[in-house]
């Protein structure tokens, strides 16, 4: 088969003839119609994000795919189906707090640098092998457009955010990071589950009119100045009443004073979820203040990627036309331009901007 092969950190990435996938017991191969490439993928192809891929590997996290393989221990999968291919690998041999690796893009801890080596490749391939768990049924209608549907990298990762926060219907929720590509992605799931009111902060005025303009009065946008305190009293007028939960989402370049302006908007017996990317390239930690929290009964917790079961959840959400994929903005590229698909994707990172790399095309 040929795949898109990252041989080291800096260059670029390199297409090229590797040996088809074998699919061992509890296994499966697809064939990769289309993967997400992330906005930040040039960062980690060219070692800025320290992602701990050992090269050469085949990287992409996530696919739309049809099964070609399937394993002697599967009874519902068929050769043909139109499935999604969860990227988080989980270890088997421990099922109350498993090692994970990101299948192509990450892992955490020793454990999971194991379990990496074995799980090694990603979905910058024609073919794709992926533990029987992990692969999840789509609706017909994905098959239309699975450069499309392949957004549920980024949406999962949100919706996992929301279910972690217990977001329950009519709530009000401040999304820190709104404007951004996984951002902007948590205000829609949101208000896809029904949230009553969803709080966009963010220093991108545009951006901040497209989800206004998108989502209507159950939107309420806030323009951020870069003080602390002035934001934080903007982001709390804004929300009209108390903030239920507050989902932090901001990318390692943003400063850890942005995150805290966001979550002490909570209200009392509130919950702060965080997902992003504050402190990862150094700078301040997140400092909230002890008797803040003791004192209101706050909730604070993280949250990385999201439980398998999180899949079944999304995938609903999406073939119910609940969330709308149909106004995201889609580039899709052949696996002979993986290099340009990875440069798009870094200048197009906003709101529903989202490239997919389509390795079995032509």
């Amino acid at each position: 088969m040929r795949a898109a092969v990252l041989t080291q950190f800096g260059a670029p990435l390199s297409v090229r003839e590797v040996p088809d996938p074998e699919a061992g017991g509890g296994e499966v191969v697809v064939e990769v119609l289309a993967a997400s490439v992330a906005p930040y993928a040039a960062e980690v192809f060219g070692g800025k994000r320290k992602y701990p891929l050992v090269p050469p590997v085949v990287p992409g996290v996530g696919a739309v795919g049809r099964i070609v393989h399937v394993g002697p221990d599967a009874t519902r999968l068929r050769i043909g189906d139109l499935v999604w291919c969860d990227s988080t690998v989980r270890s088997r041999d421990d099922a109350m707090t498993p090692d994970i690796t990101l299948q192509g893009w990450s892992s955490r801890g020793e454990g999971g640098a194991r379990l990496a080596e074995y799980m090694h490749d990603g979905a910058f391939a024609e073919l794709m092998r992926v533990p029987t768990e992990n692969v999840f049924p789509l609706p017909t209608v994905a098959g239309d457009d699975p450069a499309r549907w392949a957004a549920l990298t980024v949406h999962a990762i949100s919706y996992g955010g929301l279910l972690a926060g217990g977001l329950a219907a009519g709530e009000t929720l401040l999304v820190s990071g709104a404007t951004g590509n996984l951002g902007s992605s948590a205000v829609a799931v949101a208000l896809a589950m029904g949230a009553g009111r969803v709080v966009a902060p963010g220093r991108n005025q545009a951006a901040l009119d497209l989800l206004a303009d998108r989502f209507g009065p159950r939107l309420s946008p806030v323009p951020l100045t870069g003080d602390e305190a002035t934001d934080r009293a903007a982001m709390s007028a804004a929300a009209d009443g108390p903030i239920d939960m507050v989902i932090d989402l901001l990318p390692p370049s943003a400063p850890s004073s942005a995150s805290r302006a966001a979550a002490m908007t909570v209200r009392e017996y509130g919950r702060v979820v965080l997902m992003g990317g504050v402190g990862m390239l150094g700078g301040d930690d997140l400092a909230l203040p002890y008797p803040w929290i003791m004192r209101n009964s706050i909730t604070v917790r993280g949250q990385w990627m999201y439980p398998r079961t999180a899949n079944v959840g999304i995938i609903r959400l999406l073939a119910s036309g609940t969330l709308d994929l149909a106004p995201e903005r889609v580039r899709s590229f052949g696996l002979d331009a993986v290099n340009d698909a990875i440069a798009y994707a870094a200048a197009h990172g906003g709101p529903f901007d989202r490239t997919s790399l389509t390795p079995s095309a032509g």
